[in-house]
């Protein structure tokens, strides 16, 4: 009889390694959650004033996770496109570069010169295909010269790497409760 109890809390602990398929796509789906979670504060970081005055193309939409198959674990990074994304007939946003005119209606500075064919492609993106964007608020850019002037640099801000450590933190503490919980209920 003894023997038996034995062999029954041995199945238990079966199932509770890692060894056992069903519990380790368990404890992925829960890497999975508290990832979104962790993604979500990461992209609303990316949405503050302190890092982009305005995000009409949702830029923070590049932000993605990433559950490794071969190991326990995952990732919050920004998404690195190799290209863009297949571009929809009318652009979905039309964005007008900032001008001043006069009462007349005529240019007086701003923005005179045509627009290249990139910057119509620039103007065109959406969404994931922003993660140069952010890339580029986050390490910021060195000076530039063109045949047009001074383009100016954009500051480093350095979000992506102050939100995402207190994010991941965060969903590590997460997780451990979370793994908690699910072997107590295996338990049962």
């Amino acid at each position: 009889m003894q023997i038996d109890g034995f062999v029954e809390q041995r199945k238990e602990l079966d199932a509770l390694l890692m060894s056992n398929p069903a519990m380790e796509k368990k404890v992925q789906g829960l890497i999975r959650k508290v990832l979104m979670a962790a993604r979500k504060t990461v992209a609303q970081a990316a949405q503050q004033p302190s890092v982009m005055k305005t995000d009409p193309r949702q830029a923070y939409k590049a932000v993605k996770t990433a559950v490794y198959r071969s190991i326990l674990g995952g990732s919050v990074s920004i998404l690195n496109k190799r290209r863009a994304g297949k571009r929809l007939s009318p652009p979905p946003i039309v964005h007008q570069l900032e001008h001043r005119t006069n009462s007349k209606g005529n240019h007086r500075g701003g923005n005179r010169m045509p627009r290249s064919q990139r910057t119509v492609d620039l103007l065109t993106y959406a969404g994931a295909d922003r993660g140069f964007i952010l890339r580029f608020l986050n390490a910021g850019t060195k000076g530039r010269e063109s045949h047009g002037g001074n383009r100016g640099q954009i500051a480093p801000r350095n979000f992506f790497a102050n939100s995402s450590q207190a994010a991941m933190n965060k969903a590590a503490e997460e997780l451990t409760k979370l793994i908690d919980e699910l072997i107590k209920n295996e338990l049962k």
